[in-house]
């Protein structure tokens, strides 16, 4: 029989109260803010007050020795010996009414929370001002159980009562109202079934346990387990953290404070940089047991070594919390268009990117001057890309894993490092066909919408038809009196009058403009070749002229068919967004595109893939339909990414084979006609949606060998496999996720789409 990890065991509520104060048990949350209502704390009394069971607490051995300080704190400041994994806010609640102790709420307010009880109907109510007055209720419980405060509150209550009735109360009512007061005081010794893991338990055992015993299945992640530990070993770092996400959502603190235009922080959020920016991991899963102490090859814990990580972590944890260092990040973002949260759909994009700059800032020596201009392309191309959307600790550790293979302290470096990266995404195929794709939503929260009002900021544009500056009014402390907002060149009553009622046609982004509609010049019903010529007939043409360009209109727009104005205007949107971020380089980078043998040499990324062939098996030295899949899987992942480039021909290694075995399997179609017939015919064959458009297929010669290189662009909708064992739906989802093609399901699929669609 394996050993178990746990014993069951008893508390009275008495004894739990006086180890919370002795600290031997440790309730971080009586100083969170306390996310349960007060009635659910009157419904907790009413439980215990009736015997019904209100469940099992599940405490957790943290290891500590008996005595063992917290770091960085004084003498008094003892590191708890179990930590309350189950059932915090049941005993914050406990604790907090029968102690008196004040609690946080969502808003940062503290206050009592006060139950009252009524004794002759035996029910709890939450106290207010009508339960004051009322003297049929004792208006707080606390009371009861305050020392000398029972006999009082008793008397007093009678005393009310009886003033309330008018006569005395008999012996025989007071009996029995004393002794329903008496049961609510011997709460203090009801008793609570506790499951005790022991320390021997890992994380990942105490989150899996959690979640099998708890009624609501809920679910811990990493970052809950290390502020947890935090509060056990460094409760003054916890505070930290949870003080700045406060001050950032409090308005009008006096004195400097992190409040900023783009991102409520929360503590987990600044933790996940820290952790970043201490230890350049993203990913959280080995990082409780580093500030454990624990060797992750021997499995031993060691004081001295938790102390060790603690430090780093508290250097980091400096880094991240300093105002200047917070405040000239937002410069970066603001320098790259983007005025506010509202046009923001990734936090991820903010903390990784501050991420970057305080590496930079911190580790490569650079200034705050020098930091803005490539922060602000980095962080306009990973919330522009969605870089962050899907698996982004993944990615995020290859982003790190580059910055670290780079020379300490050699800015330059850094600098050519970011710029390399962002070109990689970036690419000519990316502004001519994979974000016109992507414009082809209505979505109002679309990455790429954004990406366009971005550059609107950046280039400094004006409202169409009129003289206000479209950054001024999206500059966040200003309240218009009208709100700024994007209407239809092509009404919508005018598109139902040419068959055009789908939704997600009209209100496509590229049908909706910042627009100053001139008093009296347009209405609902005007087609644009009514309203335009006489709108634009009194304007200035140089004005005119701008207004276009910055608002993609293509020349003799109102005469087109709408199909045909929408998908040129996406086209012309991209060249305003490429305009306006290539204004953030200080000048306009030619796009060269890099060869094939060069993107071999660097090896599989985000945005290269390798296939040794796709017909021919090397090993079993025959032909193999299987294969087939694995370009299908490919290019999908391609197509719901950001594209890439799959060579087929190239082994995992970057050894150029060749596609000869694979052309031989044609017979008489043995040619690269051949071949990409059977590549277009594969793709459209398996795939929900035609490639045409965003699929290219090449045979560069290198070293002799000509291998088959696929151009994807990504797709401007999601995009569905057929299943390798095959069937007529294409149902199976495929993304890129740093080297490799990973599938999606359920709920990480549609919050993908969302974010990466919008």
């Amino acid at each position: 029989m394996p050993p178990t990890l746990y014993r069951d065991t008893n508390y009275t509520l008495r004894h739990l109260i006086e180890d919370i104060e002795g600290g031997r048990i440790g309730l971080p949350d009586i100083q969170r803010p306390f996310v349960w209502s007060a009635a659910k704390t009157r419904d907790l009394f009413d439980s215990m007050y009736r015997g019904y069971p209100i469940g099992t607490l599940m405490f957790w051995e943290t290891g500590a020795e008996v005595g063992t300080r917290q770091i960085g704190t004084e003498v008094s400041d003892r590191t708890p010996q179990l930590l309350v994994v189950d059932g915090q806010q049941r005993l914050t609640a406990l604790f907090a009414v029968i102690t008196g102790r004040k609690i946080v709420t969502k808003s940062f307010d503290e206050i009592n929370v006060r139950i009252a009880f009524h004794p002759e109907d035996q029910t709890f109510e939450v106290t207010d001002a009508a339960i004051e007055r009322d003297a049929h209720f004792i208006p707080d419980i606390t009371a009861l159980w305050a020392q000398g405060g029972y006999k009082s509150t008793v008397r007093q209550f009678f005393q009310r009562l009886e003033q309330a009735g008018g006569q005395p109360l008999s012996d025989a009512a007071k009996d029995q109202l004393e002794e329903r007061i008496d049961r609510v005081r011997d709460l203090y010794e009801f008793r609570f079934q506790v499951v005790e893991l022991g320390a021997s338990a890992n994380e990942e055992q105490v989150a899996d346990i959690f979640v099998r015993i708890n009624s609501e299945g809920v679910k811990l992640n990493q970052s809950d387990f290390i502020l947890t530990l935090m509060s056990v070993h460094w409760e003054k770092g916890r505070r930290q953290l949870e003080d700045f996400s406060r001050d950032a959502v409090i308005a009008g603190l006096p004195g400097p404070s992190p409040r900023n235009a783009f991102l409520d922080p929360s503590p987990d959020q600044l933790l996940r940089v820290a952790v970043a920016v201490a230890f350049r991991r993203a990913r959280l899963q080995h990082v409780y047991s580093v500030l454990r102490g624990k060797d992750l090859d021997t499995g031993k814990i060691s004081a001295d070594r938790r102390q060790e990580q603690f430090d780093r972590l508290a250097q980091a944890h400096t880094k991240v919390l300093d105002l200047t260092s917070w405040h000239e990040f937002f410069q970066c973002v603001a320098a790259a268009g983007f005025r506010s949260r509202k046009m923001i759909t990734s936090d991820n994009a903010l903390l990784y990117s501050y991420t970057i700059w305080l590496i930079g800032r911190h580790d490569f020596g650079l200034t705050a001057d020098e930091l803005r201009p490539v922060v602000g392309r980095w962080f306009f191309m990973a919330h522009t890309t969605g870089r962050y959307s899907n698996s982004p600790e993944s990615q995020m550790e290859f982003d790190l894993g580059r910055i670290g293979s780079l020379p300490p302290g050699d800015g330059r470096s850094f600098i050519a490092e970011l710029d390399r990266i962002i070109a990689a995404n970036f690419t000519g195929d990316y502004w001519n066909i994979s974000l016109p794709n992507r414009l082809d939503t209505s979505s109002s929260r679309s990455p790429v919408l954004f990406a366009y009002q971005a550059a609107l900021n950046i280039l400094d544009a004006e409202m169409l038809f009129g003289d206000q500056r479209i950054r001024e009014l999206m500059d966040p402390s200003v309240k218009p009196a009208k709100a700024v907002d994007r209407d239809n060149l092509f009404h919508q009553k005018v598109l139902a009058g040419r068959g055009i009622t789908d939704r997600r046609q009209v209100n496509a982004i590229a049908n909706m403009a910042y627009v100053t509609w001139p008093t009296g010049k347009q209405s609902s019903a005007d087609a644009p070749d009514d309203y335009w010529p006489r709108i634009t007939e009194a304007m200035d043409p140089e004005a005119l002229k701008r207004q276009a360009r910055w608002h993609a209109l293509p020349v003799g727009w109102e005469q087109l068919d709408y199909l045909t104005f929408l998908e040129r205007r996406r086209e012309l949107i991209a060249e305003v967004v490429r305009e306006a971020f290539e204004t953030l380089t200080g000048k306009r980078p030619t796009y060269v595109p890099t060869t094939p043998a060069e993107i071999i040499a660097a090896g599989e990324s985000q945005g290269t893939e390798f296939k040794v062939s796709a017909r021919w098996n090397v090993h079993t030295r025959q032909a193999d339909k299987s294969l087939r899949h694995n370009i299908v899987k490919a290019v999908c992942g391609f197509l719901n990414g950001e594209g890439g480039n799959l060579y087929i021909g190239v082994a995992d290694d970057g050894a150029v084979l060749g596609i000869a075995d694979d052309l031989a399997t044609l017979e008489s179609q043995a040619s690269v006609d051949g071949y990409e017939l059977f590549v277009r015919q594969l793709l459209d064959n398996n795939l929900s949606a035609p490639t045409a458009k965003t699929v290219r297929v090449r045979f560069p010669e290198i070293s002799g060998n000509v291998v088959c290189q696929i151009s994807v662009a990504a797709a401007g909708r999601p995009v569905f496999a057929k299943s390798a064992k095959g069937g007529n739906s294409a149902t199976d989802f495929w993304v890129r996720v740093g080297n490799a093609t990973k599938q999606l399901h359920g709920d990480d699929l549609l919050r993908y789409q969302q974010e990466h669609w919008g």
